[in-house]
């Protein structure tokens, strides 16, 4: 194979995400599998992203029919390190910011689930503030039952998690964001939080391509609604993992459009399907639309809502179309 020369692709500057994770160690010394897809303990540290640019697939990228990325992404490191000293510097990165936790969806082995993470940090505006939670999916795509078993194992340890930035951070100022069975996750943590700590206030919250019963997240809304400062939640017509979840629960899932919103008094539901289709599936909006991570950086570091932000256009009390804009 020939030598990669340098206009063709350039080492660009390694970044870091900082995370919290239940996976167990592997003892394997490759980063890409020092954590695994088994239960483990609560683990934290950080995960380094090396980043390599291929600015020869920039003349085509605006032509192919998904997005071509203009880097290739690796996990170079990983950090273990003692929870506090995450946290703590946490706080310092974040120069009095809104800390966000965020968790991942079905089918995300750790690496994986640190390239896609440092891309969200990236495309929303969130360095220095962003804190990762992954918890023991499998990154198999045939085992959708075993990843919603974990999850559900995993709420409590999302919950304690939750509750601990809060108390280190203050009542309302505490971010939280989930894609896909990770948004399932991150609401049941919260009812969780609600009946332990009721007095526990918690800033926005973010669900992206909820993997939800949309009737069981109405049931639980009344709940939740007081213990955040907002709620937005993101859907497209195109996405088709969502489809095949309806086809295995019976149900609409909660990130599918066609739900009647009107049901989710307080909530502001964004429908993406107005945007182009960046990723085979459909599903991974947040990584690969910049669009989308444009509309989360106004409302998650402007604090701007659905009426305020750009590209918005309303089509019920609480249903607007992001538009791909100019």
């Amino acid at each position: 194979m020939p030598p990669v020369l340098p206009a063709m692709a350039e080492e660009a500057a390694s970044r870091s995400v900082p995370y919290l994770t239940i996976r167990n160690r592997t003892g394997d010394t490759d980063p890409r599998r020092f954590y695994g897809s088994e239960r483990g303990v609560l683990d934290a540290g950080y995960c380094d992203i090396a980043e390599r640019r291929l600015d020869i697939l920039a003349p085509i990228a605006d032509a192919a029919p998904f997005r071509i990325p203009e880097e290739i992404l690796r996990v170079a490191d990983i950090r273990p390190m003692p929870r506090d000293e995450v946290l703590s510097a946490l706080a310092a990165s974040s120069a009095g910011a809104s800390p966000l936790l965020y968790t991942h969806g079905f089918y995300i082995d750790f690496d994986k689930g640190c390239r896609r993470a440092a891309i969200l940090q990236r495309n929303a505006g969130l360095e220095g503030r962003f804190l990762w939670f992954s918890w023991p999916s499998d990154g198999n795509l045939l085992n959708y039952t075993q990843d919603e078993a974990d999850l559900y194992w995993s709420v409590l340890d999302i919950a304690e998690a939750i509750i601990e930035l809060a108390d280190r951070f203050g009542p309302g100022v505490v971010d939280l964001a989930g894609h896909s069975l990770g948004a399932r996750g991150m609401v049941l943590a919260i009812h969780d939080v609600v009946a332990q700590r009721p007095e526990v206030k918690l800033g926005d919250l973010v669900l992206l391509a909820p993997d939800m019963d949309f009737d069981l997240f109405t049931r639980l809304l009344p709940r939740i609604r007081p213990a955040v400062q907002s709620i937005t939640v993101y859907v497209a017509r195109a996405d088709r993992p969502l489809a095949l979840s309806q086809q295995v629960h019976g149900y609409p899932r909660l990130g599918q459009t066609g739900n009647d919103v009107s049901r989710l008094e307080g909530v502001e539901v964004v429908d993406l399907s107005a945007l182009q289709v960046r990723s085979p599936t459909g599903h991974l909006y947040h990584v690969y639309n910049a669009e989308v991570g444009a509309d989360m950086d106004q409302l998650l570091n402007q604090g701007l809502s659905a009426a305020a932000r750009r590209n918005m256009v309303q089509l019920e009390a609480n249903l607007w179309r992001l538009e791909p804009g100019e």
